[in-house]
């Protein structure tokens, strides 16, 4: 079987053997000084200026969002457009922080959210803030977006969970908006196992995702905010270890995901240049197949594919491919949540789904397949002659 992940982390024995060595000779795996490293490290590579290590991307999400609440920029009632096509942590926070979700439709050729759908679902609806999605390493014409939101006051944020890497026009995927968050889940770009970041160039935002990370207390900001943190609230500085100045939770990495996340950026730049390749070896297949709805990948830079997608002209030549990717043992699954508004979760706080035609008819008639650097030429061979295969 050709799974869509072969391993827990690129260079496997080398990662394990560093890992093992560490652990002997750490006096203190809970978040310390390779965590750190790690945000600072990260937050070099992608070209921001802070970055908050938690540990996963879901709780990047809800992290970010509870953050922006903490510091009034959004409210319970607010609205927040998203992109329809997601995953499950992309729209829970909303819901769970009492604000309003409301979706945009993709569209086909990019599996996301255009200027044009935004500005079409802005009119109709007071939005706060967006929330979009990069999805499998693609965009729209994300800088459109981001002039838009910029010149109408509403709050721009990224989950670039599955785009680490991606370039529009010069600009790194994730840098488009106020804040990004990423993934280092097993599988995705970069694995610390479990794991994940919000990064930012906004010190307001970065300090209060330090104090929401742990609990909301200081005890991880600079000296100078927790001073004005004691002299505002008047806490003696006795009690300043168990004061606590905003809503937070115990999102926090440990000192094995910041040593991994540290063996692991070494590579990053590597494991993106293979994604991008494996992804052109699959779209040259895919350009072949008349049967396969085709992707606009032109206005892009770099593409740092997370997993080839596939939408067919008709759910029955969908159902049909994956048997055929099935019988040649290649993993497929289908293109993350679909439309999410007609999710479970979605309809019970709800009470109804908002039909999304393009984000279904991509659920329906869709699935992807693996790209991870770890591929074979061999195995590359399987996957892009099953694509090209005619009906």
């Amino acid at each position: 079987m050709i799974k869509l992940i072969k391993s827990t982390f690129f260079e496997e024995e080398k990662t394990k053997l560093a890992l093992t060595e560490f652990i002997a000779e750490a006096n203190i795996l809970s978040m310390g000084e390779q965590c750190r490293l790690f945000e600072s490290n990260f937050a070099k590579h992608q070209g921001r200026n802070h970055c908050c290590f938690v540990n996963s991307g879901s709780s990047a999400n809800l992290l970010l969002i509870q953050s922006l609440i903490n510091l009034g920029r959004l409210k319970i009632g607010d609205k927040i457009a998203f992109s329809s096509l997601t995953w499950s942590t992309n729209v829970m926070p909303i819901i769970q922080l009492g604000l309003v979700p409301i979706p945009i439709d993709v569209e086909l050729d990019t599996l996301n959210i255009s200027s044009n759908k935004t500005e079409e679902t802005f009119r109709n609806e007071s939005i706060k803030c967006l929330f979009i999605t990069n999805l499998l390493g693609f965009c729209s014409d994300l800088d459109e977006i981001e002039k838009y939101c910029s010149s109408n006051n509403i709050i721009l944020l990224e989950d670039n969970c599955e785009s680490l890497g991606s370039v529009l026009k010069g600009k790194r995927l994730g840098n488009f908006g106020l804040a990004s968050t990423t993934s280092f889940f097993v599988g995705h770009h970069l694995s610390t196992i479990e794991g994940g970041s919000v990064l930012t160039d906004d010190k307001e935002l970065h300090d209060m995702l330090m104090l929401t990370r742990a609990h909301g207390w200081s005890r991880n900001i600079d000296s100078n905010l927790q001073s004005e943190l004691l002299q505002k609230h008047k806490v003696d500085t006795f009690y300043n270890q168990y004061s606590f100045y905003e809503l937070g939770y115990n999102l926090r990495p440990t000192e094995i995901n910041g040593f991994l996340g540290n063996i692991q950026l070494a590579y990053l730049d590597l494991m993106i240049s293979i994604r991008q390749e494996n992804y052109f070896l699959c779209q040259s297949a895919a350009d072949k197949n008349l049967n396969i709805l085709p992707l606009n990948i032109g206005h892009m830079d770099l593409v740092s594919n997370f997993a080839f997608p596939l939408v067919f002209k008709t759910k029955d030549l969908a159902i049909s491919y994956r048997e055929i990717f099935k019988s040649n043992e290649i993993e497929i699954r289908p293109i993350v949540g679909g439309n999410i508004t007609q999710q479970p979760f979605f309809k019970k706080y709800f009470g109804e789904s908002y039909r999304m035609p393009n984000a279904e008819l991509i659920h329906e008639q869709g699935f992807y397949i693996p790209n991870n650097p770890e591929l074979t030429l061999s195995e590359l061979k399987t996957i892009t002659d099953t694509i090209s295969e005619a009906l």
